[in-house]
């Protein structure tokens, strides 16, 4: 299997982190560039937390990256509208 470099990072992380934006109802707030960097972010949360359960992360797949990252996308993105809940009220 071949690695994905940095340009197929850049394209699953950014899908991933449209899909995940719409999940989140966050894709109104959020441009291409933050789509791409919360999908990438969200790769290697998404790697941390499936290797720290002892999930092989190295040798998924194309679909398996996307998952990994569409999963970590979702986490970061929750944890992003957790902390600025408070801010949009005042």
């Amino acid at each position: 299997m071949l690695p994905l470099g940095v340009l197929g990072w850049i394209v699953i992380g950014g899908l991933a982190g449209w899909v995940g934006s719409k999940i989140m109802g966050a894709e109104a707030r959020m441009g291409l560039v933050l789509n791409i960097v919360v999908g990438i972010v969200g790769g290697f949360v998404g790697g941390f937390l499936l290797h720290s359960f002892g999930i092989d992360v190295a040798d998924g797949g194309l679909l398996f990256s996307f998952l990994t990252c569409l999963l970590g996308s979702i986490i970061l993105l929750g944890l992003v509208k957790l902390t600025t809940r408070g801010r949009a009220r005042r």
